[in-house]
Order: structure tokens, then sequence, then C-alpha cells
């Protein structure tokens, strides 16, 4: 029993310390298999920097084992580290040994590992990312959001680019629309985001906005017939006429794309969602005083403006235009092409000719603030002065005579000779002749000045008619033969009509056949009208040349005619005894033959009566 008891006494001590040694052993590796059963390769977890060494960096995980990290992955472009013992930093689990308690670490993975978790749930959520663009790629460009994303170019925003390398070095915020992690393909849109943003900005803006407000906004595109203004949200358009008061060759001359403006709102239509906007509605319509500042008659400055076929419009103020019509540019020039005359940007003085309210008009006049040379001209003549000038132009009724720089007169074709018979102004006159002539006639508003040559010529009619009277008998030679009578030229311009009454011939023989051209009479004057300028001649009881002698070459209207012989009368036919006529009174007509007119007549009257023998 002792001997029993002395070995148990004995071994006591020694089984106790196996026993707690073993106990000991066991509790390490439940403290071990427990730090590790939540660990697994692969997660990323929060640790905390202890220590570092020449090769490695020791994070504390918040397990019984610390893991350890390459350097390299700590240290900076300058080869310094970047962190410093107590820095929090998120790591991923690479490996790790659950019997050596060994744990390899990876913060570079790590990161990956978060930004794509990031990613994923913004790309679930529907939310904005950020990042910088670093280039451009084929067909858009390349986007840094912690890993490369793309971004088309249709994508980068509202209306198509083609200077994307413009977003190069920006950094931009956008929305996920694709997303492959285990492709690790990340596509966004910036156009999605924006377009969000603006629907909501414009809805705001739509409930603010009312006619007649003045409102700012920017100007975000420019065309020829306005300017479209960002409002925020919506774009307004501004036309063209609503821009100023006064002519606008371009909306560009007033504002440029990016411009900060006020505005009225005219109209809004929040169905359609169109804005009209004006921008000189802000400032006072200068026609408003017009009226008094613009009477007719002022003589005004201006700048011409625009320059058309008819005329030239001038701006007298800001909203204030005014035409120059193309016949009021020049007294002495008939002004076919007005650009010959002004230009855009000339300065010129007008005179105002008419003012129209309702219709925004002013009538202008350019030659108005100039002297009137037709004015001018009649201060120092009259009519009945004698004047030259130069023939300019002809046409069948007359010749245009510049008397002096822009002031012209006419001679009319009747008012070159006394008594010649002219066809046309040519046949006295030859254009760029230099000519004497006598104002008769001058209306100087309507600027028309009637000359005449005549005037300085002697009156050939008037000259014989002083040295003849009724009664004398003189000789002269047939210009025309018809069946009323013959036209018996007496003398130089001077011709007298001898009725068929006044013939002595046999039967209803007609004249034609008794008389022709040229043929050399002898007549008796029984009538001369002063009024009509009209000689009567009678060649009855009065002996004619020999019928057998050869007349002369006579000169009729500048040409020469050759008076043929005139044919023998059969002297041994019968004479026919007519009854002769009533004085004064013409004899009948033959049978067919037309009335001839009243004796002494140089035209022929109306003859549809026969006269009685």
């Amino acid at each position: 029993m002792v001997d029993s008891q002395d070995n148990n006494q004995h071994n006591t001590p020694a089984g106790k310390e196996e026993s707690k040694s073993a106990v000991s052993r066991n509790q390490m590796r439940e403290l071990v298999e427990e730090s590790f059963q939540h660990l697994r390769e692969g997660d990323v977890v929060r640790g905390t920097v202890v220590a570092f060494n020449d090769n490695d960096v020791v994070v504390d995980i918040g397990f019984k084992s610390e893991g350890i990290i390459p350097r390299s992955e700590f240290t900076g472009r300058d080869g310094k580290l970047t962190v410093k013992p107590g820095d929090e930093v998120d790591v991923l689990v690479e490996r790790f040994d659950e019997m050596l308690g060994e744990i390899r670490l990876s913060r570079e993975r790590a990161a990956k590992m978060r930004v794509w978790e990031v990613l994923e749930t913004a790309y679930r959520d529907g939310s904005p990312v950020r990042g910088k663009v670093v280039e451009r790629v084929k067909g858009g460009l390349a986007v840094d959001i912690g890993v490369r994303a793309f971004l088309p170019g249709s994508l980068v925003d509202l209306r198509p680019t083609r200077r994307l390398e413009d977003y190069v070095g920006e950094e931009v915020e956008a929305k996920i629309i694709n997303f492959d992690r285990r492709r690790a393909n990340v596509v966004l849109s910036r156009k999605v985001m924006l377009e969000a943003q603006i629907s909501t900005l414009k809805d705001e803006t739509l409930t603010h906005l009312e006619e007649g407000t003045i409102v700012t906004g920017t100007v975000k595109n420019i065309t020829d017939y306005g300017v479209f203004i960002d409002l925020g949200g919506i774009d307004g358009l501004l036309h063209v006429t609503d821009i100023s008061w006064g002519r606008v060759g371009h909306p560009s001359e007033y504002f440029k794309v990016g411009d900060e403006v006020k505005v009225v709102v005219l109209r809004v239509d929040k169905e359609k969602e169109r804005v009209s906007l004006g921008y000189r509605q802000r400032f006072e319509d200068p026609w408003t005083h017009v009226e008094g500042r613009y009477p007719v008659g002022k003589k005004v400055a201006g700048k011409v403006t625009n320059v058309v076929d008819y005329g030239a419009f001038v701006e007298l103020e800001e909203g204030v235009e005014g035409l120059i019509h193309v016949s009021e540019m020049s007294w002495t020039k008939k002004v076919k092409n007005p650009k010959s005359l002004l230009h855009p940007g000339q300065e010129v003085e007008v005179v105002i000719t008419e003012v129209d309210i309702d219709k925004r008009r002013l009538s202008l006049s350019l030659r108005q603030a100039e002297p009137n040379p037709w004015e001018e001209f009649a201060t120092r003549v009259r009519v009945g002065s004698k004047v030259k000038g130069v023939v300019r132009n002809l046409t069948e009724f007359g010749a245009f005579v510049e008397l002096e720089p822009g002031v012209d007169g006419l001679v009319h074709v009747s008012d070159m000779a006394w008594t010649r018979r002219l066809t046309h102004p040519s046949e006295v006159v030859q254009k760029g002749q230099e000519i004497e002539a006598m104002i008769i006639a001058m209306d100087i508003p309507n600027q028309r000045i009637s000359l005449s040559i005549k005037e300085l010529m002697p009156n050939e009619w008037d000259e014989f008619a002083n040295s003849h009277q009724v009664g004398d008998e003189v000789e002269g030679f047939v210009t025309n033969v018809t069946d009323f009578g013959l036209f018996v030229e007496l003398a130089s311009g001077v011709e007298g009509l001898c009725h068929i009454s006044e013939v002595e011939r046999r039967g209803t023989q007609p004249l034609v056949g008794t008389f022709e051209r040229g043929q050399r009479v002898r007549t008796r004057l029984i009538r001369i009208d002063w009024n009509e300028k009209r000689i009567g001649l009678s060649l009855r009881g009065i002996p004619q040349p020999e019928l057998g002698e050869k007349t002369p070459v006579v000169e009729l209207e500048a040409e020469e005619i050759a008076v043929e012989r005139v044919p023998e009368q059969d002297n041994e036919a019968p004479r026919t005894t007519e009854t002769a006529p009533a004085e004064g009174k013409p004899a009948a007509p033959a049978e067919g033959e037309p009335a001839a007119p009243a004796e002494g007549e140089s035209a022929a009257p109306d003859a549809s009566e026969p006269h009685e023998s």
C-alpha cells in the first residue's frame, strides 16, 4: 500500500505537467483553427500597418496571425513608402497556411476588387460614376474610373461632337450602361445622364416661365434666322426680327456662343415645349418719337445700310430706317444702278420727304439735300430766251438737248421747221450737234423745258403771204397729185392746194392722167388763211406753159425729181362742154371717186357727200 501510495505521490507532478502541455497544444490548435475559420483566399479585409522591413510590410488584419505584403505595393514613384505604422489599408488574402499561420496579402488586388464591387453596385443602382479621360480611341474615349472604361463618341454629349480630343484630361461624370466583370468590360454614357438632368431642369424652368418676364440665358447656337438661348433645360428661340428695332444683317453681329444675355419671354407653349424670346423688347420703340424728330423737309445725316436695285436704305438711328428711291438720288443723272453712287456704310445727308408711322416707312431724298440745277437755271433764263445746247438723244417725236449738266430740253419735231414736212428729227439735227434754240415753255417742278429751232429761222410762209395777195398769178411745180386736187410748191417751204374744182379738165378724166409731179404750172391765188397757214389756188382761165415744153428738175423735200414730158392731148377729140360750177362750190366728183376737199384747202376734208356741178 505504501509503495503504491509512494508511486502515486512520485508520479503525480510529472503527469500534471504532461497533461498541461497536451492541453496547451490543443488549445493553440483550436485557436488557430478558429482564427482561420472565417478567412478565405480571395477575401478583402481591412488591416492596420504594424511594421515594415526591407522587403515586406506587416499588416494586422485582426486575426491571430499577421499578414505580409511586398514593400513595392506601398512604394511611390520617388521610392518612398506611402504608409506608416498605424495606417489602415484594404488588402486581399492571396494565400494562407493554416499549419504555419502564415498569411500572404495584396493591397493592389484588394483595390481592384473593391473598385469592381463599387462599379457593379453603381451599375445596378444607376448611380453616376466619375473618371478622367485618358485618351481618344477608335469610336470614342477611354476613361479611368478605377478601371479602364469605354465612352462611345455618340454618347459623350447631347449632340454628336467631332472634336473628342477636347475632352482628353477632363473629368467627366457618366452612367454605366454595360458591365461585364468577367471580361473586364465597362461602357459609359454621359448623354443619358445629361438628358436626365435636363429633363428635370426643363420641368422646373417651364413652371416658372411667364410671358413678359425677363430671364437670363446662355447663347447656345447661332443660325441665319436667329439665336438659340439655353434658359435651363430648355432652349428658347430669339428670332432675327426680335434682336433689334433696326436692320440686322446676321445675328452674329450682336451675339456669340457662350454669351450670357437677358431676354424677354414673348410666348410659351408648354405642350410643345417651345419658347419665343425677344431682345429688342427690352428697349423703347424708336418709332414712337419719329414723327416729332423727323418732320418732312428736315435735313438729316445717316448711314447707308443696304443698296438694292430700286434704291438705298439709310439708317438715321438704331431702329429707324428710310428709303432713298433711285429717282431721288441725283438731279443731273438718270441713275440705273444705285450701287454706282452709294455703298453700305457710307455717310450721307438726306431730306425727309414722307413719313408713314403706321407702315413704319420714311421716304428720303439725296438730291434735295443739294442745290437744284433746274431752279438755278430758271433764275437766269425765261420763256423767249435764246440758249445753246448739245443734242444728246433723238426720238421719233423730237430731240433732247442738254442745256446745262442735268438740265435737258425737248425740241419737238413740229418746232424744227416752219413748213417743211419732217419724217424724223435726224433730217434737221444730229446726235452730238451743238444747236441754238429758243425757250418756248418751262415747267420747273416737273423738270420740263420746251425748245424751238424754227423760232430762230425766217418764216417762209409769212414772207410769201406778206409779199402776195389774193388775185396774184404765180408759177410753181406740182409736188403731189391726188383725187381732190393738186399740191403746188410756190416757193421754198411754201405750198398751196389747187382744188379739183379749180382745174379745167375734160369730162371726168382724173387729174393723175393730166398732171404729174414736177410739172410746171401757173396758178392764181384765191385764198390766204393766216390762221391755218394755207393757200388756195386756181388754174381756171390761166394760160399754162406749152404741154410739149420740157419741165425743169425741181428740188422736192430734199430729193431731186426728174420731170418727165407731159403726154400730148388728142387735139382732134371734141371738147366736152361742162357747166361751170358756182363760185366757191367745187365740181361733183366722178362716179366712184372720193369727194374733193373744199376750195383752197391743203388737206382733204370729210368728203362723204359729193358736190354738185
